[in-house]
């Protein structure tokens, strides 16, 4: 059964403080070989989030993880909670621009590296059942001939992972666990893998961080005010939204006294409007 808790991998922020930081290669390393079926002997992190890069994406921006292994394919991973009725073409036109971007001009076709594009979603896409699919690119009357082999993408649909008998012996259905925050079966999962029993303690130990909850907290107020219509609103109610989403984390941070400079760095408050939030709560 899956926890209502809101300090969970399925928020963006806690998904990359997680997946996209230095020193946490040996998480995404483990994930990676779980869906891949691949050895990976090299893993480089190429976007490393840290709390001040987080910060700046309060609004809502996206927040792909993007890695390179074995010294040859690129690894992007993105996290989409909200059905937004375009991931399959988004996918595609995200693979073209990360080869465009990663290959050096005048290099041989032969020697452009490959592309691995992965959507973890919380919402149904596919008409199949399995809730793990990726793409291969035939010939149509030769249906075992794969021609494009070094671009490839996978979905993966977290709504059938939970309807579907799971097997938690399978590393992948462990990380599957984790991300989807099904506390019976993280239990199980921890005694058979380390590494996900280290990963569980990493993320307590992250959201026990005060900037990372507040950050969390405003990450949810802009996913609930974009469902309720605000990003629709005219331009003066999206920055009214977004001001009032500062001031919460702000008065967050004044609650567990962090220092001024911190809650300015983070919330890009202004002073006069911090000194005002500490005199509303005094």
């Amino acid at each position: 059964m899956s926890s209502s808790n809101e300090y969970t991998l399925k928020n963006d922020i806690l998904f990359k403080a997680l997946f996209g930081k230095l020193g946490n290669e040996v998480y995404l390393k483990s994930f990676l070989e779980a869906l891949l079926m691949i050895v990976i002997y090299k893993i480089e992190i190429i976007t490393e989030y840290t709390l001040e890069q987080l910060a700046k994406e309060e609004k809502g921006g996206r927040l792909d993880i993007l890695a390179k292994i074995n010294d040859s394919i690129y690894v992007n991973i993105e996290l989409q909670i909200r059905n937004e009725k375009n991931i399959e073409k988004r996918t595609l036109y995200y693979a073209a621009r990360l080869l465009t971007e990663k290959t050096r001009k005048g290099e041989k076709y032969e020697k452009i590296d490959s592309v691995i594009m992965i959507n973890i979603l919380d919402y149904e896409l596919l008409e199949f059942n399995e809730f793990v699919s990726d793409t291969v690119t035939v010939i149509n009357k030769h249906r075992e001939y794969e021609t494009i082999k070094d671009q490839k993408f996978y979905y993966i649909e977290l709504p059938k992972f939970r309807k579907s008998n799971i097997d938690i012996d399978a590393p992948l259905n462990q990380w599957l666990a984790l991300i989807d925050n099904n506390e019976e079966m993280i239990k199980m999962a921890m005694v058979k893998n380390t590494t996900i029993k280290k990963a569980k303690k990493e993320l307590e130990k992250i959201t026990a961080d005060p900037s990372i909850r507040g950050l969390i907290k405003l990450r949810d107020k802009w996913e609930r005010d974009y469902d309720n219509g605000i990003a629709c609103a005219k331009d003066e109610g999206r920055e009214k939204g977004s001001n009032d989403a500062r001031k919460e984390m702000a008065k967050e941070m004044l609650k567990n006294n962090e220092k001024d400079e911190k809650i300015i760095k983070y919330t890009h408050i202004s002073k006069k409007d911090l000194n005002k939030l500490k005199l509303q709560m005094a």
